[in-house]
């Protein structure tokens, strides 16, 4: 998904199209393509690393491909359960914040 319709160029293309550019070629075009995961399983991870490391701005998007790569509700917010024994109450906390939100979205 590259142009002006891509997540990235909407996020922050108009700023730094060439890192928009390098994100739909590079990132989702060739790493998330790779043969040795499914989607579902680069999504699980990723969420994971998101949590883990306190992402909170990349997680949204993330939670929402999560989503739709065939992750439940229920298989996120055990993750993110998970994930609070091992990267912090705080980073769990906040997660579990912004997975409320996005599952809100989703029913809206």
């Amino acid at each position: 998904m590259s142009g002006n319709s891509s997540p990235a160029h909407k996020a922050f293309g108009d700023i730094a199209p060439a890192l928009a550019d390098y994100t739909d070629r590079i990132l989702f075009g060739d790493v998330w393509k790779r043969p040795g995961l499914s989607p579902r399983d680069r999504s699980l991870i990723t969420v994971a690393s998101l949590v883990a490391n306190y992402r909170t701005n990349e997680l949204p998007f993330h939670l929402k491909k999560a989503l739709e790569n065939g992750i439940t509700r229920d298989e996120l917010i055990e993750v993110i359960t998970h994930l609070a024994f091992y990267s912090g109450w705080p980073t769990a906390s906040s997660a579990l914040s912004i997975a409320r939100r996005i599952f809100e979205e989703a029913d809206a």
